[in-house]
């Protein structure tokens, strides 16, 4: 059965037409389907919102990094990094192209503020952090490193990509399906075994309800202003109904993290939604996965992402289910 892949192009625009051009190419010409903004016509909903429909539906992210930063974002980031955050938060495989001199472009394609270019500078850092970039100094490099990189990722990373409606019934879908239903009934036996194992009992030590837990944690209101710490002291059912709504589909670590964060940080009347970034200290946050798996409310998985890897995933139990509606329906008022 024959594939295509979709492959969000990441970049400043103005300044990088020409190489974006040369991408796109490159990625028509080996079947992908490249997705980037100038391709789409404007949509009727928040421009950040329909950036990350986008993403959702690639399989591949593919960054171009010249001599320019970008425009920022309401978050206090550029546009570009956001969109680099959230590939990787998706799990998406990334191949990152950045120039190797871009001191030496001309000024119009370089930042002349100090702080637009320390941003830069930072993000190059971030991109390149545990991955292996690909270097280009001029645009007719790019397809050429475009084909070799791709090509390779997908080797090692087949990802879902998309198929021709009519290609649907083929023997090889068919024994997919027979396969992800043997999955899915092994794990419906683990899950099974774990439920049968009764991991705490009701009159056990361990804290839960209405006791208290205090949580550490930092945030930074913009790119520029520094972590801030941040504490509060929750009980175990304000953790739970917190948190728990999120788990009703799964929830990976990292993003978990975040949203109880910004759960706790937003019931002390701050404004985390536009925090550049906020999260539990580690030590704390492992503490409360553990009490929670220990109190039978979740397990934990690691399950395939939709790039072909793999990650650590919160699934909400069904007494943790139980737990969270209870804690969460409005209950009727006294006549």
């Amino acid at each position: 059965m024959e594939k295509r892949y979709q492959v969000f192009v990441s970049s400043t625009y103005v300044d990088l037409q020409t190489e974006r051009q040369q991408v796109i190419q490159a990625l028509m010409e080996m079947d992908c389907i490249p997705a980037g903004m100038e391709l789409f016509p404007a949509a009727d909903e928040e421009q950040w919102e329909f950036i990350k429909r986008i993403i959702d539906d690639c399989d591949y992210y593919l960054l171009i990094i010249g001599g320019r930063y970008g425009s920022i974002s309401p978050e206090g980031i550029s546009f570009t990094e956001m969109e680099y955050d959230y590939a990787v938060e998706k799990g998406l495989k990334v191949i990152a192209l950045l120039h190797d001199e871009p001191e030496a472009l001309p000024a119009k394609k370089v930042e002349l503020e100090k702080e637009a270019q320390e941003r830069l500078s930072s993000f190059r850092e971030k991109v390149g952090n545990g991955r292996l970039v690909k270097f280009w100094s001029r645009s007719d490099q790019l397809a050429g490193l475009v084909a070799l990189s791709l090509s390779k990722t997908i080797k090692m990373y087949p990802a879902v990509g998309w198929v021709r409606a009519d290609q649907g019934s083929s023997t090889e879908l068919l024994l997919q399906i027979n396969d992800l239903r043997d999955k899915n009934e092994a794990l419906s036996i683990e899950n099974k075994t774990l439920k049968e194992a009764s991991v705490v009992e009701e009159d056990s030590d361990y804290s839960s309800g209405e006791e208290t837990f205090q949580i550490d944690g930092t945030y930074e209101i913009s790119y520029s202003n520094g972590k801030r710490a941040w504490n509060s002291e929750a009980t175990w059912n304000q953790i739970l109904s917190l948190l728990g709504p999120y788990l009703f589909q799964y929830l990976n670590e990292k993003s978990a993290n975040i949203q109880l964060a910004k759960s706790l940080l937003k019931a002390q009347g701050k404004n985390a939604d536009g925090y550049y970034s906020k999260k539990i200290d580690d030590e704390v946050f492992q503490t409360i996965k553990i009490q929670l798996l220990a109190l039978g409310y979740i397990d934990i998985k690691s399950l395939q992402t939709k790039s072909s890897g793999m990650a650590m995933f919160w699934i909400i139990t069904e007494k943790g289910k139980r737990a969270v509606i209870s804690l969460r329906t409005v209950k009727k008022s006294n006549a």
